[in-house]
């Protein structure tokens, strides 16, 4: 089922938005509760847990919840919890209410909801840019990073839901069009969001989806303007020349990309302990283990999300900013994704088992107890902190 099809009834649409809905809910109210974070910022960021967990749910409904707070609890993303109100309410309030307003009405009335969603989003971007926004806002990043995936891995599954199947649907305008508008503002924004391009460009081609050249123009002209302000923005020709090996000797930690930084094999390890560090061993083994199976039984979402993940990956190994955590959060999804993906096969060779006799809620359970853990890790609960 699509986000904007319309399902034939309101019991389907509540069983699809729920998990989104529990997981941004929880992660909202421990976000402000746990984190200090005023209500604005903990409900940007409770958008982008309900972007993870509707990319989750068609893999399985009772996994998208935990699999979505696993990476709201994760270090990276917790860490941009907390401080003190910068924005202007008023303006903030002002800005959702029209959006919501038009998106409302377009919706009920004339039932083109994606265009209806998308004049909401355009006004809302532009009033939060013109009122309240901030050059670079790593959170505007992460939001649109995560509404991308969706977007991207939704429309895969739709036009190739398994090698032995035909289609199960048609994409619609929201995936093309809409992957279009976040990229968009999301290269406004922050140039970095164009690491997505190469995963964009192969998976609307798996899609096969024929689109007119206008938009493949506004597509390479947005990708080639991200590349030049990138390269802008965090690349000098000093540290682009400077050694890795020496940088790293040094301690050094500059908002920029060292050149040779994929030569040198401690950044491979150094990534590796952030994946681990992150959702610890097991998860990056069970990440490992669904990219595999997912290969296998969705090809082109399991190449997509690889090429995506590499995009990132690559940069993680050239940057040397104290925030490349935060700007490898949506190397962090797709980690996600695949984990949660490792969990259901799981848990379905488990169920299948004619001597095991293992219940249905057991892996989601197993799985629920990561997001708990990562939760007391980053609030010092574990610790005893306060």
């Amino acid at each position: 089922m699509a986000l904007f099809s319309f399902p034939d009834s309101a019991r389907q649409r509540i069983q699809y938005w729920a998990p989104a809905i529990a997981a941004g809910g929880l992660s909202w109210g421990a976000f402000i509760l746990l984190g200090q974070t005023p209500v604005i910022r903990a409900s940007g960021l409770a958008l982008v847990i309900v972007a993870v967990a509707l990319t989750l749910r068609p893999f399985s409904a009772a996994l998208a919840v935990p699999g979505a707070l696993a990476l709201a609890f994760s270090p990276a993303f917790w860490s941009q919890t907390g401080g003190a109100e910068s924005l202007n309410p008023v303006a903030i309030v002002a800005a959702l209410g029209l959006a919501a307003a038009i998106t409302m009405l377009g919706a009920f009335s004339t039932r083109r909801f994606f265009w209806a969603v998308a004049a909401g989003t355009i006004i809302f971007a532009l009033l939060f840019l013109l009122l309240a926004g901030t050059p670079r806002s790593l959170r505007l990043t992460t939001l649109v990073a995560a509404w991308m995936l969706y977007l991207l891995i939704d429309g895969l599954l739709l036009s190739n839901p398994r090698p032995d199947s035909p289609p199960i649907g048609r994409l619609g305008a929201h995936h093309t069009y809409g992957l279009l508008l976040l990229f968009a503002i999301g290269v406004i924004n922050d140039p970095m969001i164009v690491l997505f391009a190469p995963a964009m460009l192969l998976g609307l081609f798996l899609t096969s989806k024929r689109m007119p050249i206008l938009y493949w123009a506004t597509l390479l002209v947005i990708a080639a303007y991200g590349v030049y302000d990138m390269a802008a923005a965090y690349s000098t020709p000093y540290w682009w020349a400077f050694s890795s090996q020496r940088a790293r000797e040094l301690g050094i930690t500059v908002p920029y990309m060292v050149g040779n930084g994929w030569h040198d094999p401690d950044r491979w390890v150094d990534l590796a302990r952030l994946v681990i560090g992150q959702f610890t061993i097991i998860g990056a083994v069970l990440g490992i283990f669904g990219l595999a199976r997912l290969s296998r039984w969705y090809p082109p979402v399991g190449v997509v999300t690889l090429v995506a993940f590499g995009s990132f990956f690559v940069f993680g190994l050239l940057y040397f900013g104290a925030d490349a955590a935060v700007l490898l959060l949506p190397m962090l999804m797709i980690q996600v994704v695949w984990m949660t993906y490792a969990v259901f096969g799981i848990g379905q060779w488990l169920t299948r088992g004619e001597r095991l006799h293992v219940p249905r809620w057991l892996a989601p359970a197993v799985y629920a107890l990561l997001p708990a853990f990562l939760l007391m890790q980053v609030t010092g609960l574990m610790s005893g902190g306060h």
